[in-house]
């Protein structure tokens, strides 16, 4: 360890700032006690007068006439003498305790700087443990043994706490990877169909037209996805502003709004709305509404159905999206959260899909506070429930520009 520069100030450590507190604390306590203790005997001395003269051994011829003339000669000074006793032994007292004193004072300084160190002798473990760990070894951890107590507490918790990044960084690793090649996708077919329509020598108006209407779609396609991109990223970003929200309402736009795109596919869309007020950012809270549709009726079969349910579970609001379908593995329907993750072939026939519909609904749901399971049909078709927390009253605030703002609503 380098040593500190010329002229400055020793570093005050938790170690050293806890020896001078046990020490304070001592020494407090020590004059207190040494005070009263003091007052205590002073008190004591002070109140035993002398009440009587003891004649010394033989004195009993002496006539009670001299005697009384010898106690009125001797009584002052006998009374001085042992005031000045009790004040010799009361300075005595004094000395005595105080050089006590001192010597505790010293042990009890070195005993608190024993205790300081054993009791942050854990802490010390755990700072260096975590000096240690990177970004690139999050799969480390502290893993503090001993009693369950406030250190033992707050090891845990940072085991918690890496193990919650080291998910995340796996997350952002796996999300920037499936990103990248989703991205370079359009792009490569934009290229691809411009040089094949320029490369062509018997190109013609129509050849030409056909070609840059492919490439439009491409571009929306890329739009889209930039688009679902940034709404996933605005989601991982959490909510710094909670206002009242009816999903019954809400849902029931929803379910209106994709009726028509329900119709074009043969599909039926059902509702069962019931009041569920909650708190959340209405314009992501629509989003997941309509990505949760959107994902019922692009991935459902002719003359199948949708239904739309809201209600409410001791306080919590309820959202469920149910359709039919391909039939879904039960041990796979988790990997339909994951970003750009498509399962089976049945699923992965419609071009229109990013695979980024529920991935938004899980960031969504999460920034919410709130839970998602998928539920398998033995039928086929999945059943998708969003259980919102607890409605809480949001605090007043003036409501920005950004929260105000719509998300888009396409899927």
């Amino acid at each position: 360890m380098a040593a500190p520069p010329a002229g400055a100030r020793p570093r005050r450590t938790v170690r050293l700032r806890l020896t001078l507190l046990y020490g304070g604390l001592f020494l407090l306590s020590g004059v207190i006690l040494l005070a009263t203790t003091y007052f205590l005997v002073r008190h004591a001395v002070a109140a035993q007068p002398v009440k009587s003269f003891i004649p010394a051994p033989g004195g009993a011829g002496v006539p009670p006439v001299a005697q009384e003339h010898l106690l009125q000669i001797l009584s002052p000074r006998i009374q001085a003498a042992m005031e000045q006793q009790k004040a010799d032994a009361m300075r005595q007292l004094l000395v005595n305790s105080a050089i006590a004193f001192a010597l505790t004072s010293v042990l009890s300084m070195a005993l608190g700087w024993v205790v300081a160190g054993r009791v942050l002798g854990r802490l010390r473990t755990i700072t260096a443990a975590a000096r240690e760990i990177s970004a690139t070894d999050l799969h480390r951890r502290l893993a503090l043994d001993g009693p369950a107590d406030e250190l033992k507490e707050l090891g845990d918790t940072i085991d918690g706490l890496l193990a919650r990044l080291e998910a995340s960084f796996q997350a952002q690793r796996q999300f920037v990877a499936n990103a990248s090649h989703e991205l370079r996708t359009p792009l490569t077919r934009q290229r691809a169909l411009g040089q094949i329509a320029l490369s062509d020598p018997d190109m013609t108006v129509e050849s030409l037209k056909l070609a840059h209407e492919r490439i439009l779609v491409t571009g929306a396609q890329q739009e889209r996805l930039i688009e679902a991109l940034l709404t996933l990223a605005r989601s991982h970003a959490g909510i710094e502003v909670r206002h009242p929200v009816d999903l019954a309402r809400l849902a029931g736009e929803v379910a209106e709004a994709r009726r028509s795109q329900a119709r074009r596919r043969s599909v039926e869309i059902r509702q069962s709305l019931s009041a569920a007020p909650t708190t959340g950012h209405r314009p992501l809270a629509e989003r997941l509404v309509v990505n949760l549709v959107d994902n019922a009726i692009r991935y459902n079969a002719p003359g199948g159905w949708v239904e739309v349910t809201t209600r409410t579970e001791n306080g919590h609001a309820v959202l469920t999206v149910t359709n039919t379908g391909p039939v879904v593995a039960p041990d796979t329907a988790r990997d339909l959260f994951e970003p750009f993750r498509r399962l089976g072939a049945d699923r992965t026939r419609h071009g229109d899909g990013l695979g980024l519909g529920l991935s938004i609904v899980q960031a969504i749901a999460t920034a919410h506070d709130a839970s998602v399971t998928a539920t398998p049909r033995a039928e086929g078709g999945l059943t998708l429930t969003v259980t919102f927390p607890r409605s809480i009253a949001p605090a007043p605030r003036a409501t920005s520009r950004r929260d105000q703002a719509r998300a888009p609503t396409g899927a």
